[in-house]
C-alpha cells in the first residue's frame, strides 16, 4: 500500500492527519482516541531521529540477543553454573532477552513508519511484556542481592537457598510482574502510545485518579521497595566484607605474617568480589531505568518538559539494561569465564582465570549441600 507525505511516496499503511504539522499528522484511525491531546503542540520529529533511535535498538537488541542468549546456554548446560541460587541469573537473563525478542523488532518497525501501525491490541501487548519483563529484571535483581546478603552477611545463620525456595522466589517475581502489568489491560489505568508515538506505555498524562493511583502505586513496587532493599541488601554485604578484611590485615599484622587467608576466606573474598559486580550491574540497571521513571513522575504531577525527542529517549535508554547483564557477567564472572573459553572461545577477551582459587557461588553451594545433607 502506497501514500505520500509532502510529495514523497511512503510504502506502508495510509495515515489521516489529527493535526497539520504535529507529531500526531501519522496516527492511523484505530489508534486516535488513545492519543492524548498534549502531544498535538508538537511538530514532527525530524526523520534523522528515528534513523538514530533504530540503529541504537538493533544495536542493543543483538547485543541483548547474544549476550543473554550465552548466558542462559552456559549456565544451563555448565555443571558448576546449575546452583539453586543460579536459578535467579538464568531467570534474570530470561526477562532481559524476552524484553528485547519482543520489543526491538516491534519498535524498529513503528521508527520506520514513524507511528505506531499495530493497533490497540499490539500497544497493550507490547507495553504490557514489556512492562512485565522490566518488572521481572529488577525483581530478579532484587532476589539476588537478598541471596548475597544472605550468604555474605547472616552466613550459617541464613537459610540455605535450594532448589525449592529459588523456584518459590521466581514464582513470585513473575506473579508480581502479572499483576502489575495485567491491571491495565483489565481497566486500572490504561497503555498508550508515547513520545513520538512509536511505542506504548502506562498513560502518564491523564489527571483521572484511576490513571494516577495506578502509576504512583505502580512505581512504589516496581522502582522504590526493590530499590531500598537491594540498597539494604548491599549496605550491609560492603559493611560485612570491609569488617571481615580489616580484622584479617589487623590480625595478620599483629603475628607478622603477609596474609591469614585460609580457603574459606578465599571463598569469602571470592563473594564480596561477585557482590560488587552485581551492584555494578543493579546501579546500571537504575542508571537505565531511573530517566524513565522520571518522566512517568513528570507527567503524573504535570511538569513541564515532555517532549516527544526525551521521552522516547527515555524509552529507548530504558531497554539499554537488558544488554548490561551479560557484559558485566562475561568481564566478572570467574567460573562463567571459564566456561564461555570452553563452549564459546571466541566471545572470552583477555586472561581467564581457572577459577580454583576463587569460586564464584562457594558459599552458596556449600550451604546448599549442608542443606541437601539434612533432608
Amino acid at each position: 500500500m502506497e501514500s505520500s507525505y509532502g510529495g514523497a511516496p511512503v510504502i506502508g499503511p495510509h495515515f489521516s492527519a489529527l493535526a497539520n504539522g504535529s507529531v500526531t499528522d501519522k496516527v492511523t484511525p484505530d489508534m486516535a482516541h488513545l492519543i492524548h491531546p498534549y502531544w498535538n503542540q508538537f511538530p514532527a520529529m525530524d526523520p534523522m531521529w528515528n534513523k538514530i533511535l533504530t540503529t541504537y535498538m538493533i544495536m542493543i537488541g543483538c547485543i541483548s540477543w547474544c549476550g543473554n542468549g550465552v548466558v542462559i546456554y552456559i549456565f544451563s548446560t555448565t555443571k558448576s553454573l546449575r546452583t539453586p541460587a543460579n536459578l535467579l541469573v538464568i531467570n534474570l537473563a530470561l526477562s532481559d532477552f524476552g524484553m528485547m525478542v519482543v520489543n526491538t523488532p516491534m519498535m524498529g518497525i513503528n521508527l520506520y513508519f514513524q507511528t505506531w501501525i499495530w493497533g490497540p491490541g499490539g500497544c497493550d501487548a507490547y507495553a504490557a511484556l514489556g512492562s512485565a519483563f522490566g518488572c521481572s529484571s529488577i525483581w530478579s535483581m532484587c532476589m539476588i542481592s537478598l541471596d548475597r546478603y544472605n550468604v555474605i552477611v547472616l552466613g550459617m545463620a541464613g537459610r540455605p537457598m535450594t532448589i525449592k525456595l529459588a523456584l518459590m522466589k521466581i514464582a513470585f517475581i513473575w506473579a508480581m510482574g502479572s499483576v502489575w502489568t495485567l491491571s491495565p489491560i483489565f481497566g486500572w489505568s490504561r497503555y498508550v502510545p508515547e513520545g513520538n508515538l512509536t511505542s506504548c506505555g502506562i498513560d502518564y498524562l491523564e489527571r483521572n485518579w484511576n490513571y494516577r493511583s495506578y502509576l504512583i502505586f505502580y512505581t512504589i513496587f516496581v522502582y522504590y521497595i526493590p530499590l531500598f532493599l537491594i540498597c539494604y541488601s548491599y549496605w550491609f554485604i560492603i559493611a560485612a566484607v570491609s569488617a571481615h578484611e580489616k580484622a584479617m590485615r589487623e590480625q595478620a599484622k599483629k603475628m607478622n605474617v603477609k596474609s591469614l587467608r585460609s580457603s574459606e576466606d578465599a571463598d569469602k573474598s571470592a563473594e564480596g568480589k561477585l557482590a560488587k559486580v552485581a551492584l555494578v550491574t543493579i546501579t546500571l540497571w537504575f542508571v537505565a531505568w531511573t530517566p524513565y521513571t522520571i518522566i512517568n513522575m513528570a507527567g503524573l504531577f504535570k511538569f513541564e518538559g515532555l517532549t516527544p525527542l526525551n521521552t522516547i529517549w527515555g524509552a529507548c535508554f530504558a531497554k539499554s539494561a537488558a544488554c548490561y547483564n551479560p557484559i558485566v557477567y562475561g568481564i566478572s564472572h570467574p567460573k562463567y569465564r571459564v566456561a564461555l573459553k570452553e563452549k564459546c572461545p571466541c566471545c572470552v577477551f583477555g586472561k581467564v582465570d581457572d577459577g580454583k582459587g576463587a569460586a564464584s557461588d562457594s558459599t552458596s553451594q556449600a550451604t546448599t549441600n549442608e542443606a541437601e545433607s539434612k533432608a
